[in-house]
């Protein structure tokens, strides 16, 4: 007889996604973890091989976020002492995209905290990826700089950005009790802009905030109908100062079960290990790199990462290899959904947003 997992893989590889009832079943621990994660690193080895993708976040602007998202350092009325500070200069984040690059870094995120650029923001960003790029063509430029309005993605993606990070953190029916000054929609209007624009879409989520298995499944759901090219799954760091600071319910076995499911809703996409994973996962990190096929070196936004120098040697001694740049991200196999924009900037018909 076929087990869930089993049957949940065999979907994945045809790239159907699973039921409720089924993702229902391995949040809730209705099969063995073991099995889940084999399952799950059958789909990841399918697409991916056993390569991790390494990314770094180079934080341009710290702090002094007017949102009141409730499990950020930076959110209005946050007392962690976290560094803040104005943006940057490019050469700064030359710098540090430099020694990530040496380090393996193919993507570089360039983050900066508010609700959304301004003219002059999206400038400065302009500056940053010139520099990054005047050192290392080859290298990807994510931007996440909250929400983005007409004709932001557009001088993102003529700049030289790759990507745009945006994620949706939460189910829809949750988001309001998380964050009050922007809503979901909001969010996936972002994402919509980004895609359109031509820029790779980046969406994901943040765990341990409350939600039930029902809500994780919604999220997933939310997510697969956006079609991002990458999902990061972050997991609930409670910082001291910030509204869920004192919410400590993750465990190893739940995280990967999230991850599990994760991969057989994205099955030819990157699932990102994100922030939270030194804090939640602990010792079975390694285990997690048999579902995630990728994951950030090196520090957070207002976080510490564990050393780089340990996260290679972690992926080195779990049997996998580091990602080169000449390497493609995405499977051969996904080429065919690819479909060349020919709306929005740059031409006569609406973008589909």
């Amino acid at each position: 007889m076929t087990t869930l997992p089993e049957t949940l893989a065999e979907k994945a590889l045809r790239r159907e996604a699973p039921t409720r009832t089924e993702a229902m079943a391995v949040l809730g621990g209705a099969e063995e973890l073991l099995d889940v994660v084999a399952a799950g690193a059958r789909v990841r080895r399918h697409f991916f091989g056993h390569r991790v993708k390494l990314n770094t976040i180079i934080n341009m602007k710290s702090g002094l976020c007017p949102e009141d998202c409730s499990y950020c350092s930076q959110r209005l009325g946050s007392r962690t002492e976290i560094l803040k500070y104005s943006w940057i200069p490019p050469e700064e984040a030359a710098e540090h995209a430099d020694r990530a690059v040496r380090a393996g870094v193919k993507r570089v995120c360039l983050v900066a905290s508010g609700r959304g650029p301004g003219d002059r923001d999206i400038t400065r960003i302009e500056n940053a990826i010139a520099a990054v790029k005047g050192a290392h063509p080859q290298v990807e430029i994510c931007a996440c700089l909250g929400l983005l309005t007409d004709g932001q993605a557009e001088r993102l993606a003529a700049a030289g950005a790759h990507a745009y990070s945006h994620n949706l953190n939460t189910g829809e029916e949750r988001y309001a009790g998380i964050c009050s000054t922007h809503t979901f929609t909001d969010r996936v209007d972002t994402v919509r802009r980004a895609g359109a624009a031509g820029l790779s879409p980046c969406s994901g989520a943040i765990f341990g905030m409350g939600e039930s298995d029902a809500d994780i499944v919604d999220l997933a759901v939310a997510l697969r109908e956006l079609d991002p090219d990458s999902v990061p799954v972050n997991f609930l760091i409670p910082f001291d100062g910030t509204p869920l600071g004192n919410r400590w319910e993750l465990t190893p076995e739940r995280c990967l079960r999230i991850l599990a499911v994760f991969r057989f809703f994205f099955p030819d996409v990157e699932v990102r290990l994100a922030g939270g994973r030194e804090i939640h996962l602990r010792s079975l990190q390694p285990l997690a790199l048999h579902l995630a096929n990728s994951i950030f070196l090196g520090d957070y936004l207002t976080s510490e990462g564990q050393p780089g120098a340990d996260d290679l040697r972690m992926i080195a001694d779990a049997g996998f290899v580091v990602e080169g740049a000449d390497e493609q991200t995405l499977p051969a196999a996904r080429h065919d959904l690819v479909a060349i924009r020919r709306r929005g900037a740059g031409s006569d018909k609406p973008a589909n947003a």
